[in-house]
């Protein structure tokens, strides 16, 4: 039962969780969408701690939205409120949330104060978005990603763009999912090597193939293209230097020519239209980002069932 496995546990990386974890969670997440009314009342009285470094439209509202419709409460603590590690040390934050809260969710800068706060707490902590990954995000975009293949083993997800914290994620999910996910990015700006590493090991359980490279030929024949912006937030002084670097890896209609005839495009918003996507391709039948956007929603209440124990 996936409430024997999970609860309590953490959400850091996908790389914590088996394959049959994760395809539970995506199991779980499927049955909250298809019947929300059932989970209306099952986190009814837990109350989660949403700390944020930085701003999202998507993590905020889909998990206060997520704990409202289980039932439960969501408080809401910017780094303007005090920043943790700063004003107060790791430590005692993570030993007064776990006195109040039932989980909390961060999104930072640092991966490192995430990893603190779950190692130092007995609350599961999930990781809305740290530099180095974005889980709950490659949870939604494989939720996607089986909504319309249905059978994700052996698929071929082909991200175009900067080697950032979704790519991490995307390999990650995929190499424990047996989907073959190929990161192509300009010279200088590939995933972290130790990242690809520990995920090409991980895709030995499940015959997944992760490949890195640069040339935009590797987007051939894969079922789904994935981009995202170039310049992450903390990296606004290289914005114009970065899209004179990456115009030509623009997902346009022209590479989404080069991937399946069936391919759809993907994208984690916000999106940056004009530079790292065209109107044409994110405005097209093809394009499945407001479902990714949606199914935000349903797989983190399906995270927050599993991990607080209502599952």
């Amino acid at each position: 039962m996936i409430a024997e496995s999970l609860a309590g546990r953490d959400l850091i990386s996908l790389l914590d969780f088996s394959p049959g974890e994760i395809r539970a969670l995506l199991t779980l997440a499927a049955e909250v969408k298809a019947n929300p009314g059932h989970f209306a009342k099952a986190l009814e009285g837990k109350t989660l701690f949403l700390y944020f470094e930085k701003p999202s439209l998507r993590t905020r509202v889909t998990f206060e939205a997520g704990m409202t419709q289980l039932g439960g409460h969501a408080i809401y603590y910017s780094a303007s409120d005090g920043k943790i590690g700063v004003r107060e040390s790791v430590e005692d934050v993570a030993r007064n949330l776990e006195r109040w809260v039932d989980a909390a969710m961060c999104r930072t800068f640092s991966h490192e104060l995430v990893a603190d706060l779950a190692r130092l707490s007995g609350i599961p902590v999930i990781n809305g978005l740290t530099d180095r990954l974005h889980p709950c995000q490659a949870l939604a975009d494989f939720m996607t990603m089986q909504e319309v293949e249905e059978d994700l083993a052996g698929k071929r997800l082909a991200y175009v763009g900067d080697g950032n914290n979704v790519a991490h994620s995307l390999m990650e999910a995929g190499a424990k999912l047996g989907v073959h996910v190929t990161i192509v990015t300009p010279e200088g700006f590939a995933p972290s090597e130790e990242v690809v590493r520990a995920c090409r090991e991980a895709a030995g359980e499940t015959g997944a193939r992760i490949a890195v490279g640069t040339d935009l030929s590797l987007v051939e024949g894969a079922d789904a293209v994935y981009t995202d912006v170039w310049a992450s937030m903390g990296q606004e002084s290289e914005a114009e230097e970065r899209r004179r670097i990456f115009l030509p890896y623009q997902v346009n209609a022209a590479l989404m020519r080069r991937a399946g005839p069936d391919a759809v495009f993907m994208h984690c918003l916000p999106a940056h239209r004009g530079d790292e996507v065209t109107d044409e391709v994110a405005d097209s039948p093809q394009s499945v980002i407001f479902e990714q956007a949606e199914n935000r929603l349903h797989a983190q209440k399906a995270v927050l069932l599993a991990l607080i124990g209502a599952a």
